[in-house]
């Protein structure tokens, strides 16, 4: 019974005894009513205190069912890949060793795009983006050159390197790009491991990227624009590839990529090895191969370094879900972007590896028997 229904039951026994009290009926009759009302008050009360019945075709109170609210996604500009929040971050770009004795590295399975390069002497240098997700360190770590510089700009990074040539040191000092050099932070921000030995054990960690990024006052929240990506309904065209390599000088720095079926990813080999992490061990696993002919030429400064042409634009190939097409490449705002004709080609979300070759890079690519 509600307090209201009390309420009301109690204000009609008064009047009744009121109407009792003032004889205003008789003795008999009264009981008569008394018996009359106490019945008709009962079925009342009954009815108050039964619950009620939901309509036909409503529900119940227990059977409300919350609405189910899509969370937002958001890509990454990098991958395409999609995150719960906004990827305000900005790329950190590091110049990665790739000396057969700097062999495994840290981090670059965790990278969201790798640009592989000659430096001088036939060895490669890896410059590895970051930005959808982040190792907790890095390294070897090595010295820059100033193309890496400009394909680091093409990103936006924070620019993370140990040492520099000439060139490079030209730029950078002129402010060229936000950076962090490890000849300044030995020992700080950048470690050297017991493991390796120098110039193949200089390691920096995250957590130290962001301290010396707040200490040099660095922009870190503006993400780099993003490539293009194809959708859930888009298919890969081109030739049926499932293994190629590219030779860029010994045995120790041939390249070679195979697509794995099941996981629908390359795998990476270098000097006959598959590149893995040596912290975790996991493997480098890539969902587009991009490889691009640049001119090459010596500086003659007496330490073999070479000029790339990173401008001119060219020929290239593209490797994506075991299949391979022929691209042109063209630099814009300095990243290196293929094209299908006119129209840029698109990525598959995930992560990507571009091979820079010596032109013309039928000297140095080969498509193995499939």
């Amino acid at each position: 019974m509600s307090e209201t229904d009390f309420f009301l039951y109690v204000d009609a026994l008064k009047w009744y005894k009121q109407i009792f009290d003032r004889r205003q009926v008789s003795p008999l009759k009264g009981k008569k009513w008394l018996l009359i009302f106490t019945v008709a008050a009962a079925v009342v009360l009954s009815a108050c205190t039964k619950e009620r019945v939901p309509e036909k075709g409503s529900e119940s109170p227990a059977e409300n069912k919350p609405e189910t609210v899509e969370k937002p996604s958001y890509p990454f500009p990098l991958t395409g890949l999609l995150s719960e929040e906004k990827p305000n971050h900005r790329a950190i770009a590091v110049m990665i060793n790739n000396h057969p004795k700097a062999r495994p590295q840290s981090g670059l399975q965790k990278a969201d795009v790798v640009i592989e390069a000659l430096a001088e002497g036939g060895i490669t240098r890896f410059l590895a983006v970051f930005q959808s997700e982040f190792p907790e360190r890095i390294g070897p770590v090595r010295s820059a050159r100033d193309y890496y510089i400009r394909l680091a700009k093409g990103f936006d990074g924070l620019f993370v390197f140990h040492g520099w040539s000439p060139e490079a040191k030209k730029l950078i000092e002129s402010q060229y790009i936000d950076s962090l050099n490890g000849l300044f932070y030995d020992g700080t921000l950048f470690q050297r491991v017991a493991f390796r030995q120098a110039p193949h054990n200089s390691y920096i960690s995250y957590k130290n990227i962001l301290k010396g990024a707040e200490k040099a006052g660095c922009d870190l929240d503006t993400p780099p624009a993003p490539y293009r990506f194809l959708s859930g309904g888009e298919t890969v065209e081109g030739e049926d590839v499932r293994s190629v390599a590219v030779s860029y000088s010994t045995d120790d720095f041939l390249v070679r990529y195979e697509y794995d079926p099941a996981a629908e990813k390359y795998k990476r080999y270098s000097g006959g090895a598959q590149t893995v992490d040596y912290d975790t061990g996991d493997p480098v696993l890539l969902d587009n191969v991009l490889i691009v002919e640049m001119d090459h030429a010596p500086l003659n400064d007496g330490s073999g370094r070479i000029a790339i042409d990173l401008e001119s634009g060219g020929r290239g190939y593209l490797l994506q879900k075991g299949k391979m097409r022929k691209i042109r490449w063209e630099n814009v705002n300095g990243r290196i972007v293929p094209y299908d004709g006119t129209e840029q080609a698109r990525l598959v979300p995930g992560k990507t590896w571009i091979n820079i070759v010596p032109a013309p890079m039928e000297n140095v690519l080969s498509v193995p028997a499939q």
